[in-house]
């Protein structure tokens, strides 16, 4: 009876300390998931590093909250997305911005916020800069190359009517007398790069959102080809490869 006795009471001493040894033996081995559990709150997340990109204040304009992503979106990098951002500038609301060397294209909402696109710009020996004014607006435009693009690839076609195949895309705004023009593509992989001729192409999708916006006569800016990460863009493999089929000539 004694021996029973002394046994239960050392086997009542013996439980609690086993349960503590393993308690502490779990808060060592997992020591940021047991102190968060034991204090009553989640260990925090890692900051992710700065981009140095605008500040991005609302999802794209014109695309609802949970809308299926399109298969030009899909073909984008996130910065490269339409979207809201923070932009300060003195251009009056309503003025188009052409960033040519980081491949934007701002539209001023005024109150230090934009619409940014990406687009594709002029490649080597095509980038301009100056201001111009949209002078006519066209919806699937037909396409007439102009003589000396014609004179360096005389394969183009000297006629070509709007529609998905054609080069210019679903929209066209025409800059001034010029040439140049801001349009769709049909090709959105060649959104990012320095492709073109000079003219300034989105996806047909932002392209006519775009479009909705300016007027006859909008103010565009474009900004000249000068960045401090100029030299690091023309090492990019993606701007080695150049499409030439008729998809990317303008």
């Amino acid at each position: 009876m004694i021996t029973t006795t002394i046994a239960s009471r050392r086997n009542l001493v013996t439980r609690p300390l086993l349960a503590v040894a393993a308690a502490l033996l779990l808060t060592t081995a997992i020591p940021g998931a047991a102190s968060a559990q034991m204090l009553g709150y989640a260990a925090a997340p890692q900051a992710g590093p700065f981009s140095g990109e605008d500040e991005v204040l609302a999802a794209p304009p014109s695309v609802e909250p949970g809308d299926a992503m399109t298969d030009e979106d899909a073909q984008l990098s996130d910065r490269l997305r339409r979207q809201i951002v923070r932009y300060d500038s003195n251009q009056p609301v309503g003025t188009i911005v052409i960033d040519t060397a980081n491949t934007y294209l701002y539209y001023v909402l005024g109150g230090g916020r934009a619409i940014r696109y990406g687009v594709g710009v002029g490649r080597e020996g095509f980038t301009w800069a100056g201001t111009q004014t949209i002078t006519r607006k066209a919806e699937w435009p037909d396409w007439h190359p102009p003589a000396r693009m014609i004179s360096r690839q005389p394969y183009l076609p000297r006629f070509m009517a709007g529609g998905p195949g054609n080069p210019l895309g679903a929209r066209a705004m025409y800059l001034g007398s010029t040439e140049y023009r801001i349009h769709g593509t049909n090709d959105p992989s060649t959104i990012g790069k320095f492709v073109s001729s000079g003219c300034i192409r989105l996806t047909n999708e932002d392209v006519e959102d775009l479009f909705s916006r300016a007027r006859i006569g909008t103010r565009v800016v474009v900004l000249p080809k000068s960045s401090p990460n100029l030299e690091a863009r023309k090492n990019r493999p993606e701007r080695q490869a150049l499409n030439v089929s008729i998809s990317s000539v303008d």
